[in-house]
């Protein structure tokens, strides 16, 4: 008999069909996904035949793949209370500081977003969609979340991450800021939310260019931050 279990190979690549549109920049064309897989194009069309079903895949007008509102509601599932809580924040962060706000939380290795609102009034905000991802390591959510903890504490959980000098910085300050780690061009400032019982999770905006400074946009987030934690309890 096996050590472990076997594993659902179907549903194995489900899930890795997921996370690459998740991460994809732009949406993807069956033809990509299926050589982003490794599988033949068939396969791929199964697996996003049974996603489609389940709106956790949807298709753009010109045939390519897109996440699909399903991911949003398993999203919410998991973390109904911190969504619920930061939604209001999100949103006034969103107008006063005309930039896409977003929530990251710890999944495994890497940062997931949550939830996300964009400004009504402009036409060249960037999109988050709920259920990217992007390694913990690298960007302000992530460096945020590490900031909430200790070199000790982020060596036991993440022990093939380094911890990083500016979680170090961003635990005095209250906030991180990056730029051009995740998306050449983009930058990004994070806030620590510390939610009880959990790990911690990040406030943050990203943006391409602003005329106000990292160090207002850190300190609005901090104390987003702040009352998201005080609704958490």
């Amino acid at each position: 008999m096996a050590d472990s279990p076997s594993h659902s190979q179907t549903l194995s690549r489900g899930v890795r069909a997921l996370e690459i549109l998740a991460a994809a920049s732009a949406p993807l064309s069956i033809a990509e996904l299926s050589a982003e897989l490794g599988v033949h194009r068939s396969i791929a069309y199964r697996i996003l035949r049974t996603l489609e079903d389940h709106s956790l895949v949807v298709r753009d007008d010109g045939g390519r793949l897109l996440p699909g509102a399903g991911l949003a509601v398993l999203a919410r599932s998991v973390s109904r209370d911190l969504q619920t809580a930061a939604l209001p924040e999100l949103t006034a962060l969103a107008e006063e500081l005309n930039m896409t706000a977003f929530v990251g939380i710890w999944d495994g290795e890497d940062c997931v977003t949550l939830v996300t609102v964009e400004p009504r009034q402009s036409g060249a905000a960037l999109a988050q969609r709920p259920g990217t991802r992007h390694p913990l390591a690298l960007g302000a959510p992530g460096i945020a979340i590490a900031s909430a903890l200790t070199p000790q504490r982020w060596r036991e959980l993440v022990p093939d991450q380094p911890y990083r000098a500016e979680a170090a910085a961003a635990h005095d300050l209250g906030y991180a800021v990056s730029h051009d780690e995740v998306i050449s061009g983009v930058s990004s400032v994070a806030s620590p939310i510390l939610v009880p019982g959990h790990r911690p999770a990040a406030l943050a905006v990203v943006y391409i260019r602003t005329t106000q400074q990292p160090e207002m946009i850190g300190t609005r987030l901090a104390a987003g931050a702040q009352r998201i934690q005080a609704q958490l309890g």
